[in-house]
């Protein structure tokens, strides 16, 4: 039997899951923490979740779980930028990895509810007369992480409580301060959390040997120089190419296959149109508008900071989707995820494949 009067909290020990456990305790909630240790060198937020804990007085809990963490998520990382493409760690972590052993934890223990520290929003619907979880954005829009959070299946929104979901960093700040918690003043973190000093071309070397040179291609199909290894490249790239053309340029293809990084002037860096793999659909796709030709009316983010825009999706077979931009967006680089959106609620998404210059071009 699972205890729906305890939450079990992912604690790290900085200020946004601190201030998620102050504020379950306040709404009355009984509260164990969980810290999960994933790789080499995360001793530092196992020993911050601690003090956290202690200072708090909840239970904590150390979920080792390297080999997990380094299969779905550290190899998949560096063998999606030694293919050409940009992969985003954490939205490869959230299903696979943390939110599953926050959840098998959480059975366990025989606790019904789990707790973290992102910036969004649950809601329980009905849609088709069944009940639906429904993922939106956060309330504080600046902060919103529903775009991290879009591959959550219904099974783990509907024992997930976030918080934090209509508050802004300053407030949570002051909650953790009034709680006398070390992170009220801790930086926010801007690296991939197991690269710490944000090489992550280096990294890769390191684990899986560098990658040959190759040529770089010009607009106009020439060969105008060499690349270094087509992982230290990324779509859209402008700086650090290592030619000089007397114009501005990017990345705007990278052929794995070929060895080679193309490039094109710039001005020529948006898209029309966007191919999906891997796609997951949430419940609030059924309440989309659909156009005559079965189209969904979305808005969509096609990476994390990016602001949403209006698209047409069309979902096609094998978990493939089409999106066709309003307006045309800048570079979207396959690997990253587009996240579509109705309204405020998350409506599914997927990864991005490959672009089109124009809805019809193929």
């Amino acid at each position: 039997m699972m205890n729906n009067s305890k939450v079990l909290v992912a604690l790290s020990g900085g200020v946004d899951s601190s201030a998620c456990v102050v504020l379950l305790q306040r709404a009355g909630y009984e509260v164990e923490a969980a810290v999960l240790d994933l790789f080499p060198g995360a001793q530092a937020t196992v020993e911050a979740a601690q003090e956290t804990a202690e200072r708090l007085g909840v239970r904590l809990h150390v979920v080792r779980e390297h080999d997990a963490f380094h299969r779905n998520v550290v190899l998949p990382f560096c063998e999606e930028y030694r293919a050409g493409r940009t992969p985003n760690p954490c939205i490869l972590c959230n299903p696979t990895t943390k939110f599953h052993f926050l959840m098998k934890t959480a059975d366990e223990l025989g606790i019904g509810q789990v707790a973290t520290g992102h910036y969004a929003r649950i809601e329980r619907a009905q849609i088709g007369g069944a009940d639906a979880w429904l993922l939106q954005r956060a309330g504080f829009l600046p902060r919103d992480q529903s775009y991290m959070l879009y591959r959550l299946g219904q099974s783990t929104l509907s024992r997930l409580i976030l918080p934090l979901h209509s508050l802004a960093k300053d407030e949570v700040r002051r909650i953790a301060a009034e709680a006398g918690l070390p992170a009220a003043d801790k930086p926010d973190s801007q690296e991939i959390c197991f690269i710490p000093e944000g090489n992550y071309a280096s990294y890769i070397e390191k684990l899986l040997g560098p990658l040959p040179g190759g040529d770089l291609i010009a607009p106009d199909g020439s060969v105008c120089g060499r690349h270094k290894g087509i992982l230290h490249y990324t779509v859209g790239q402008r700086k650090g190419l290592g030619v000089a053309l007397g114009r501005p340029v990017f990345v705007s293809h990278i052929d794995a296959a070929q060895n080679r990084v193309y490039l094109a002037e710039a001005g020529q860096e948006y898209a029309g149109a966007v191919e999906l793999i891997n796609c997951v659909t949430h419940p609030a796709l059924a309440l989309a508008g659909r156009s005559e030709t079965g189209s969904c009316r979305v808005e969509v983010k096609i990476r994390s900071m990016a602001r949403p825009v209006p698209a047409y999706l069309t979902l096609l077979e094998s978990d493939r989707a089409r999106l066709e931009f309003d307006e045309p967006q800048r570079a979207p680089a396959p690997g990253q995820s587009a996240v579509c959106y109705c309204g405020d609620t998350v409506a599914g998404g997927g990864l991005i494949d490959h672009s089109f210059a124009g809805t019809d071009d193929e």
